[in-house]
């Protein structure tokens, strides 16, 4: 008598598929238009529809469909665990894709402990105590007899870099906010300078060298590029250290912030690089500048990087290259150990052909770069936008009185300057304004940021500033500001008549007009 067995696989096709997009969703950037995408191939029709992009919009809205996915990988690992225990034949691509599917699981699961862990006040032991039961959920999903997964994480570096996941996360959401695709273009960077674009590789190794990169935050005056500094450098990644139940690294997660057009170069080497007594006239004592008192997870951050002096940048190449320097007045070496972030509203490049910025330490600093886009850029893609970003600076300057604020600035807004108003002092200016109205119900603009359109939109595209999307727009209304018809435009651009009108940017068309181009 013959007894046949049949072949079970670890995986149908069907779970396959569906691990496969989980282990996609749980690797890629949060803030592109793929992780919603993605949301959508692994729910199918329980996706629930919503913005193309995460976003903190002026009315909080739970992410639902993440917490379904949730519930749905949890139900198949409670299939697959049994089939593992009992020998089933998993491939290392099979078990691969358990483990990606077991992270995402335990980092939606805790995810709301360690949020309310940040805010929580105490012992940092009594905060991070929920880490036993991590502990617990990770043996019961990896320790199956007879089985040895190939990536073989480690749970106390897991859960260190769970926890600065849901920092970052916080920090990009709430800081960054719009709904508009520069905006999320804008979070994606940010998340990728503390991330890289490859997560599986920053957690293997990168993880504890990203300090080591420089980062070059570049973007028109008043975008916000400190904003984005410190949500780079307060997203940093520390380690867990599980005897004491606490994250000791994350206290010096300082930030340490110098203006350099503020500051005489004198005072901005001292700042900087700190002194010896009697360097200077008014040096009465050793001073620590800022790369000293730095710590290893700690970020210096230089603002207005285009009007450092040329002595001070000889200083700062080498800060970059050996990650060493001396005080002012002394002769004995220093270590940097924390993270250099630099941000400038100037043109380097034209800057380095003027001889006025070295170009090997535009090199050195340019390895990681963020670009913030203009308010009028923004607002071009997502019109809405401007009514969000009101109610959002009106909470914060008017507390209770804010949605009443809100709606007398928007209304200002639409009587005085009108929808195409290129806002040319960008955020700062619509703090501004928002302030404005709320102190005499009225705003003037000063006008003296008005560029003339054709050379800022000559000098973004040579500095290569602009995104294929955002070169064309800028061409297409320039060309429509000439023939003013969209019929004209699209004949001499070769384009649909309907794209051309697609692509017109009313706040750019209006400054063209204005200056009567």
């Amino acid at each position: 008598m013959h007894i046949q067995f049949l072949y079970m696989p670890f995986l149908s096709a069907r779970e396959r598929a569906f691990l496969e997009s989980v282990s996609q969703m749980g690797y890629c950037n949060p803030f592109l238009p793929e992780r919603v995408e993605l949301e959508r191939a692994v729910l199918g029709p329980e996706f629930v529809e919503g913005e193309p992009v995460w976003s903190r919009r002026s009315e909080d809205r739970p992410r639902a469909n993440a917490w379904r996915i949730a519930e749905r990988v949890g139900d198949l690992l409670e299939r697959l665990r049994p089939r593992l225990a009992g020998g089933a034949g998993a491939g290392e691509r099979d078990l691969a894709l358990y483990e990606d599917a077991a992270l995402l699981l335990l980092y939606q699961r805790y995810y709301p402990k360690f949020l309310q862990a940040s805010f929580a006040e105490g012992e940092s032991s009594a905060r991070w105590r929920f880490y036993r039961d991590f502990l617990q959920d990770w043996r019961r999903l990896f320790h199956i007899e007879g089985v040895s997964f190939p990536t073989g994480h480690d749970p106390r570096h897991t859960f260190a870099c769970f926890r600065q996941i849901q920092r970052a996360f916080e920090q990009v959401f709430q800081d960054i906010i719009g709904g508009s695709m520069p905006a999320a273009r804008l979070r994606a960077s940010i998340w990728q300078s503390i991330f890289t674009h490859d997560m599986r590789r920053y957690r293997r190794t990168l993880y504890a060298r990203m300090g080591e990169f420089a980062t070059l935050i570049t973007g028109p005056s008043g975008t916000g590029k400190e904003l984005v500094a410190r949500a780079i450098a307060q997203s940093r990644y520390a380690p867990f250290d599980a005897d004491r139940l606490a994250f000791p690294g994350e206290e010096a997660a300082a930030f340490f912030p110098i203006n350099i057009s503020a500051l005489s170069p004198t005072l901005v080497e001292s700042e900087l690089f700190g002194h010896r007594r009697g360097a200077f006239t008014g040096a009465v004592a050793d001073r620590k500048g800022w790369l000293e008192t730095c710590p290893e997870l700690g970020s210096v951050f230089l603002d207005e990087l285009g009007d450092l002096d040329p002595a001070i940048q000889v200083k700062l190449l080498r800060v970059i290259e050996t990650r060493t320097f001396h005080p002012v007045g002394d002769t004995a070496g220093r270590q940097f150990r924390g993270k250099l972030i630099t941000a400038t509203n100037r043109d380097l490049p034209a800057a380095m052909r003027k001889g006025q910025f070295r170009e090997d330490l535009y090199y050195r600093l340019c390895s990681d770069q963020v670009t913030t886009p203009s308010l009028a850029e923004q607002l071009a893609d997502s019109p809405g936008l401007l009514g969000e970003l009101i109610v959002y600076m009106a909470r914060r300057v008017a507390g209770a009185e804010a949605e009443e604020l809100a709606g007398e600035v928007a209304e200002w807004i639409d009587r005085n300057l009108g929808a195409a108003y290129p806002w040319p002092g960008n955020f700062r200016e619509l703090e501004q304004c928002v302030k404005n109205v709320l102190i005499r119900r009225n705003y003037r603009p000063t006008g003296a940021a008005n560029e003339n359109p054709l050379e800022e939109f000559a000098r973004d595209a040579c500095a290569g500033r602009l995104t294929a999307d955002a070169l064309l727009r800028r061409y297409v209304t320039l060309v429509y500001s000439q023939t003013k018809s969209y019929e004209e435009t699209a004949r001499r651009l070769a384009m649909d008549r309907r794209t051309v009108k697609s692509k017109v940017e009313r706040a750019l068309l209006a400054k063209l007009q204005n200056n009567a181009i």
